[in-house]
């Protein structure tokens, strides 16, 4: 079985485990499957070094076995990162308590945001292991207002058009049903493709 696409990260043990930079050099090179003693010789380190981190990650559940195979008198085991990419869980240090749901607060969208965080991850990662796409979309733009009240007034506008398209495509009793998340926040200074006027 090859490893998922992305794994949620969500004990906070795993992500300190994870940050030192030797370990994170590791979990890059262990997208293909490796042995302690092959990554010791392309690091320039020694065998017993490269192996204590190894069953560290190993411990800490970013690691799995793909073989283990007979060498001078010895077992080599061979490991990869059982995913291509880790997904740190927004969560993981203290999730916002948001008291509101107020569309226009900034903590309500980092929460929601999170969330998305979370649950397309745990999806992701369980339809690769079962072999399956799953099917999302994504949709961003830009756009520039000339004054602060023009956000409301959008904001408003685009609830109203994402309700009247949700009540023509929603299927009552039968298919999948699908969240969707409108976010908006102030766009960095230097990015500027994508932008409508």
């Amino acid at each position: 079985m090859s490893a998922t696409a992305l794994r949620l990260v969500e004990d906070p043990g795993s992500v300190r485990v994870a940050l030192t930079p030797l370990r994170r050099q590791l979990l890059d090179r262990l997208r293909e499957p490796a042995s302690a003693t092959g990554l010791a010789v392309q690091l320039g380190l020694s065998r017993q070094k490269v192996n204590y981190h190894m069953r560290v990650l190993e411990d800490a559940g970013l690691l799995e076995l793909v073989e283990q195979r007979q060498r001078r008198g010895c077992v080599e085991r061979v490991f990869r990162a059982n995913a291509a990419a880790y997904i740190v869980d927004p969560g993981v240090i203290g999730r916002p308590s948001v008291a509101t749901r107020d569309r226009y607060a900034a903590e309500h969208l980092v929460s929601v945001s999170g969330q998305t965080v979370r649950d397309v991850s745990r999806m992701q990662a369980a339809a690769d292991v079962e072999g399956r796409r799953l099917l999302t979309f994504t949709i961003e733009a830009e756009v520039r207002f000339a004054q602060p009240s023009d956000v409301h007034r959008f904001t408003d506008a685009l609830a109203k058009a994402v309700a009247a398209t949700a009540a023509e495509f929603a299927a009552p009793r039968r298919g999948r049903r699908y969240r969707v998340v409108v976010g908006g926040h102030p766009a960095p200074a230097t990015a500027s493709k994508g932008t409508t006027r």
